[in-house]
C-alpha cells in the first residue's frame, strides 16, 4: 500500500513561538500559524482563516524561537500527526498537528537579526532555509 504524509503551509504566526527543552536538551517549538484563503461567494470576496498548530525540533526550533516572532510570514514543510489522549475526567481528546521538517523564514529579519550586517546580507539571510540541506528530512519522534 502506497502512502503519502506531507504538507506545505504558508501563512503568518498568530504568536511568539513557544521553545522549551526535554529533558536530554533538544529544543522544541510551538507554532501557532494562520493560513488564509480568499475565495469569491455569489460575487461577494471572502476570507477564511485556518489555524494550525506546528511543532518544531532541533536547531530549527531554537533558530523560530530566535528570529520569528507574530506575525512571521513562514513556509513550513512537514508532516500530520495525530495526538490523542484521555483527560483525568475520562474525556478522549485529540489534535492534529504539523511536525515541521523544514522552517523558511520569508519575510525580512528584524533589524539587527543575522548579525547585524548590511542590509544586503541580512536581507537574502531572512529568505534562507533553516536547518538542514535540501531534501533532509528530520524525522524525530516525541
Amino acid at each position: 500500500m502506497v502512502s503519502l504524509n506531507r504538507v506545505f503551509l504558508a501563512g503568518n504566526l498568530t504568536r511568539d513561538p513557544e521553545v522549551r527543552y526535554t529533558p536530554s536538551g533538544t529544543a522544541v517549538a510551538d507554532l501557532s500559524l494562520a493560513v488564509n484563503r480568499t475565495y469569491t461567494s455569489g460575487g461577494e470576496r471572502r476570507e477564511e482563516t485556518c489555524f494550525v498548530n506546528v511543532v518544531v525540533w532541533g536547531r530549527q526550533a531554537e533558530n523560530c524561537g530566535q528570529y520569528l516572532g507574530r506575525g512571521s510570514p513562514v513556509l513550513i514543510e512537514g508532516r500530520l500527526q495525530l495526538d490523542q489522549w484521555q483527560t483525568d475526567q475520562g474525556e478522549k481528546r485529540s489534535q492534529l498537528r504539523v511536525v515541521a521538517i523544514r522552517v523558511q523564514f520569508l519575510g525580512r529579519p528584524r533589524r539587527g537579526d543575522f548579525g547585524g550586517g548590511p542590509p544586503e546580507e541580512t536581507e537574502s539571510a531572512g529568505s534562507e532555509a533553516v536547518g538542514g540541506a535540501e531534501g533532509e528530512v528530520d524525522d524525530t519522534p516525541f
